[in-house]
């Protein structure tokens, strides 16, 4: 096992159960399927009379963010819209935009009291890191990315990924709030995993099964001290009839190289191919953030991603995002 004793071995669910057949429906898209207002999702005019209301209710009531419930709000009109955005996650692409919050009228602390109250209209807010962050400021701290250095505090460019993927229990949907853009770059992208898979059985079905056998994974030191630095799962697996996708190219690489193990040519071809294609201009959509917009995406069936960025030099100008994660099933913990 080399310089690693012990990794943490999930159960696989219905691993043996390789998809042999292409995927369907709206989840299946790339660049020139999708509409220019594919997954936007507009804050009306109703919406913004609750919300201003909210927001001078929380100014003459002050609580602590993550104090505030949605029962103690009555949001008829974004009850709504949210309920057509779950929608569209549910049984359209898979991802959506609210466009967007007033920031010239609302401060960053009632931008994020109003982004918490939305998001539970979609689902239930859990902890973002093993000591139970459940809102997670992405911010560049000026970190190379590494071993313990999640790769949203740095500037660097990411791979196509889901959040999580390392660990036991990855969110259902990854919520962002913009803030502030970067200077320059920063450009965030979305990829249907469901349309990559389909040209992997298209072009490379000899990888294809390898996809649902276990990989390993750096666990980025997010477990108690004495727990297992690596898990062991598939890129792709099937649980109860639905596949679901888990993946970061980086923290595999990482997890085979603290293992002390070499991958086989079957494992790196097909994790491998699998990054090319997904690289492939044709199969992404892009979009540059916006101060106000809420993007919402898919976490099981979508993979995320964003350029490298420039910040501005100013503190108060610097590209600042909020993040939730969402999952309605086990406990609130990072590990479920």
């Amino acid at each position: 096992m080399g310089a690693i004793e012990r990794i943490l071995t999930e159960n696989h669910g219905d691993a043996a159960q390789v998809r042999d057949t292409p995927f369907q429906g709206p989840i299946v898209w790339r660049r020139e399927t999708l509409a220019p207002d594919d997954g936007i999702v507009a804050l009306d005019a109703g919406c913004r009379r609750e919300l201003d209301e909210l927001v001078e209710t929380l100014r003459r009531n002050p609580l602590a963010t993550p104090l505030l419930q949605l029962e103690d709000f009555d949001l008829p009109a974004c009850r709504a819209m949210m309920t057509r955005a779950r929608g569209v996650l549910e049984h359209g692409v898979g991802f959506v935009i609210i466009d967007k919050l007033p920031m010239d009228d609302y401060t960053v602390d009632e931008a994020r009291a109003v982004y918490w109250l939305l998001s539970q209209m979609v689902s239930r807010p859990v902890a973002q890191s093993w000591d139970g962050k459940v809102i997670y400021d992405v911010r560049d701290l000026g970190k190379p990315p590494g071993n313990g250095v999640r790769p949203d505090i740095t500037n660097a460019e990411q791979n196509f990924h889901t959040d999580n993927s390392y660990n036991l229990y990855p969110p259902d949907y990854v919520a962002l709030l913009c803030l502030r853009p970067a200077m320059e770059g920063g450009i965030s992208s979305i990829v249907s995993f469901y349309s990559v898979y389909n040209e992997m059985l298209a072009s490379h079905p000899d990888l294809v099964e390898r996809l649902f056998q276990p990989y390993l994974f750096d666990r980025q030191r997010e477990h108690a001290p004495d727990d297992a630095r690596l898990i062991s799962h598939p890129l792709f697996q099937t649980r109860e009839g639905r596949t679901l996708c888990r993946l970061s190219h980086r923290h595999v690489v990482t997890g085979y190289a603290m293992a002390g193990q070499d991958m086989d040519e079957m494992t790196k071809a097909a994790l491998f191919t699998l990054e090319a294609i997904m690289m492939e201009p044709r199969w992404s959509r892009e979009f540059f953030f916006e101060a106000g917009q809420i993007q919402i995406v898919d976490n099981t069936r979508l993979g995320h991603r964003r350029t490298a960025f420039v910040d501005y030099p100013e503190e108060d100008r610097k590209r600042h995002l909020v993040r939730l994660w969402l999952r309605n099933h086990g406990r609130r913990f990072y590990n479920g």
